[in-house]
């Protein structure tokens, strides 16, 4: 090996030696031949010490380290998975050239931010003794225009009645309970037919019953004439129909084809 050029003052640490031989010697560092470093590291601290030179402690350390990569470097390797020496003396490099190149950087950030300490916060008690000028009647006028709002909103405000969850009316038995209502009171308006509907599904289902039995003719409807409210259903009266056509005679009705238009 020619002579050294360094002194053990140059360097910070064993890692700034390290990095110094791998840039004399011009190899990867991802690749560092360990048995030739390791021997140029302990020659120069050989050099050192030849020299009445006083050795840090790290840099001794190091070179244990490297002797142990070394032997660990010419021993046969059983496990082809085992990580080599090397890489991990790569590993060690890299991150020291990492945290090198940003002490620049972060050096001035800690001369900045050195010796500050945190304010903790004031707590401030509100001064209650202060009334701020207030419109009166402009209080009063926001007062109403909210409560106006308020109100308008719950006048518009829909109760949905959700009708899946709600269990099926079936038409049927509004129809027996239609009939048995006209058997016992003769006649009856259409208000008392719809009258017990508890849900939306009950009041629409007994309507139905009642359409179907206009159908099936089995109740018909008497309007009361000259009756200004008879528009709107209320004095319309239902009545069972005593001529009421049988179940067989409904079939045969439906299964009679209609007569051709001449």
């Amino acid at each position: 090996m020619e002579q050294m050029t360094y002194r053990l003052s140059d360097f910070e640490g064993p890692l700034d030696l390290l990095i110094a031989l791998i840039e004399k010697n011009k190899v990867n560092i991802l690749d560092i031949p360990i048995a030739l470093i390791c021997d140029q590291y302990l020659e120069f601290l050989s050099e050192a010490e030849a020299m009445d030179m006083e050795i840090a402690t790290e840099f001794l350390n190091m070179a244990s380290q490297l002797m142990v990569w070394k032997s660990a470097m010419l021993l046969p390797h059983e496990e082809a998975a085992e990580k080599a020496p090397r890489f991990d003396l790569s590993d060690i490099l890299i991150r020291h050239q990492q945290a090198k190149e940003a002490a620049p950087k972060l050096h001035p950030l800690y001369a900045y931010y050195s010796n500050r300490m945190v304010k903790d916060t004031d707590e401030i008690a509100p001064d209650r003794s202060y009334v701020a000028d207030q419109d009166i009647e402009g209080l009063l006028v926001a007062v109403r225009r909210i409560n106006s709002y308020r109100d308008a909103m719950e006048r518009v405000k829909t109760n949905f009645t959700p009708m899946i969850s709600k269990p099926i009316v079936p038409v049927e038995g509004k129809i027996v309970r239609i009939l048995d209502t006209l058997t016992v009171r003769g006649t009856a308006t259409l208000r008392e037919l719809l009258q017990n509907a508890p849900t939306l599904a009950d009041l629409i289902a007994s309507f139905m019953g009642v359409l179907e039995l206009i159908k099936t003719r089995k109740i018909l409807m008497e309007e009361i004439e000259n009756d200004t409210n008879s528009v709107r259903g209320e004095e319309t009266r239902f009545f069972l129909n005593p001529d009421a056509p049988t179940e067989e005679e409904l079939a045969a009705a439906e299964a009679t084809p209609a007569p051709n238009a001449q």
